[in-house]
């Protein structure tokens, strides 16, 4: 079979490899569509993201659907649609029972922290363990199932933000998690969703996703101390400057976005004197389920994807998706 490796920093490859085999509690899935995600690219343009580093032939993708092709018990049948939880967790932590995906010792598909690392599916094949697997219903294509993990990370920011979103909320960032938290935001009723990013194109597809007022940074004045949330998706300092800034006094500021692990310049003053709560937001527990049902409810969110390319030309499909002003969410299809 095929399989996307990244060997090092812009150096990607189609390899020969075998056809994985399923093991007992495992099934053999026949990959569909793969997104790619921020930390894709930092692995393929950097070669490591953030403190890991690629080591080894890697085959990145975490966001993906398929169709199950073997399970060795007979329970999941063959040409069955599924999307993934590419989640396996460590030990567990007293007091953390429902956030799992904060117990140490875990792992997740695409992911270099540990050695040997944690391959992903980007490959024609990849086998997967059978609690992992999300039937898809009817309504859910496997193009947008493959938006179900970046949507349980939206929805798992709403969670964490803890309030009542019927309000007005604030997104810094309309990259593909900013757009699929504004998505999210829409579907669940809120009153005003508010939308910052430097690109124009980006404001445009939030206003597709429902945003009811943007802004474009560097031209617009956003307002201060106007919103009970705010979610910063963009991970760039200033940005969380501007959301603290920004935020309602004793409102939420969740950060979504990955920071730079480095001390970083943000000026956090008024989160003592407004009584702000700042929460950081990590992947999700268990709102891939929530997100499966969203996408099949509300087609429209499909429209985040704005690119996809055939696996074969992996290397024109990450160089669009650094390129936040062409793209939002850029898939490969095997």
């Amino acid at each position: 079979m095929k399989g996307l490796f990244i060997h090092g920093a812009e150096d990607m490859r189609l390899d020969d490899v075998a056809v994985p085999e399923p093991a007992d509690g495992e099934v053999l899935l026949r990959v569909r569509y793969v997104g790619i995600c921020g930390s894709d690219l930092h692995y393929y343009f950097h070669g490591r993201n953030g403190e890991n580093v690629v080591r080894e032939p890697f085959a990145p993708g975490h966001e993906f659907s398929a169709v199950v092709e073997r399970d060795p018990s007979g329970e999941w049948k063959p040409g069955t649609p599924v999307t993934v939880h590419p989640a396996r967790y460590g030990a567990r932590v007293e007091g953390l029972a429902d956030r799992p995906h904060l117990w140490p010792g875990g792992d997740y598909l695409g992911s270099a922290a540990a050695f040997p690392h944690r391959q992903g599916a980007a490959a024609e094949y990849v086998v997967v363990e059978k609690p992992m697997l999300r039937a898809l219903p009817e309504a859910l294509s496997l193009r947008d199932a493959a938006l179900a993990e970046p949507l349980g990370v939206a929805l798992h920011a709403l969670t964490v933000a803890g309030e009542d979103l019927g309000g007005r909320a604030l997104v810094l960032g309309a990259g593909p998690v900013g757009l699929l938290i504004v998505a999210a935001l829409a579907a669940r009723g809120v009153d005003h969703i508010a939308v910052a990013d430097v690109q124009e194109s980006a404001v445009d597809r939030a206003r597709a996703q429902g945003a009811h007022e943007t802004f474009l940074v560097g031209r617009d004045e956003l307002p201060t101390t106007a919103y009970p949330v705010v979610f910063e998706c963009s991970g760039v300092p200033v940005s969380l400057t501007q959301a603290v800034a920004s935020a309602e006094r004793a409102g939420v500021v969740v950060a979504v976005g990955m920071l730079a692990d480095a001390e970083i310049g943000v000026n956090l003053a008024p989160l003592v004197s407004k009584e702000l709560r700042l929460r950081g937001s990590f992947r999700f527990s268990t709102e891939i389920d929530d997100a499966v049902a969203m996408l099949a409810a509300n087609p429209s969110i499909a429209q985040v994807v704005t690119h996809v390319y055939p696996a074969s030309d992996a290397v024109a499909a990450f160089a669009t998706a650094k390129d936040s002003a062409a793209s939002g969410k850029v898939l490969l299809e095997f």
